[in-house]
């Protein structure tokens, strides 16, 4: 089944998107805001509604709706273009000590595809799990800003930087 006819429009979903082989590359700072800067032209542009969002060093989950048309459209467009950005910017960046790695599996996943691409910097599936009442949506977004304290990452919530409980978050969220 098609990722679109696992969302549905007018939905709450809780979202996970995973980089392939779960490679840590949100951990560069640069990497992390190019998915925050994506996420803000979603909101502006397409429609993305966001309640809570997390950046994990190597995914990122949300609690998201899309006031018009298919989510599963929208993740499309959102995951094909940041990962083509974040390649980019690997590629680009004298920095990056773990650059020809990072290309090669990034390459390598990307062989392995049923279509054939340069690059797969995403895993295919999204896990949309749908949001059926308050109770749900609020354990949901209570596991989102826990995962950094889980990891051990931070004390509190509000302490990571890429997530919706931070109070200087760039990407604004709605309120529940």
């Amino acid at each position: 089944m098609s990722e679109y006819r696992k969302t549905y429009e007018g939905g709450l979903f809780f979202i996970t998107c995973t980089v392939v082989d779960w490679l840590d590359v949100f951990t560069r700072t640069e990497y992390a805001d190019e998915l925050l800067n994506n996420l803000k032209y979603c909101q502006q542009h397409k429609g993305l509604e966001l309640f809570a969002y997390v950046v994990m060093p190597n995914h990122i989950h949300m609690v998201a709706s899309r006031a018009a048309g298919q989510m599963g459209d929208l993740l499309r467009d959102f995951k094909s273009f940041t990962a083509k950005r974040i390649i980019l910017q690997i590629r680009d960046n004298p920095q990056e000590s773990r650059k020809e790695w990072l290309l090669q599996q990034f390459s390598y996943h990307g062989r392995h595809q049923q279509h054939h691409k340069e690059y797969l910097f995403w895993q295919k599936t999204n896990y949309p799990v749908d949001i059926t009442d308050a109770g749900m949506l609020e354990q949901k977004i209570e596991y989102i800003h826990q995962n950094p304290v889980r990891a051990g990452y931070v004390d509190e919530p509000q302490h990571w930087r890429y997530s919706s409980a931070y109070p200087l978050s760039a990407v604004k969220v709605l309120d529940t």
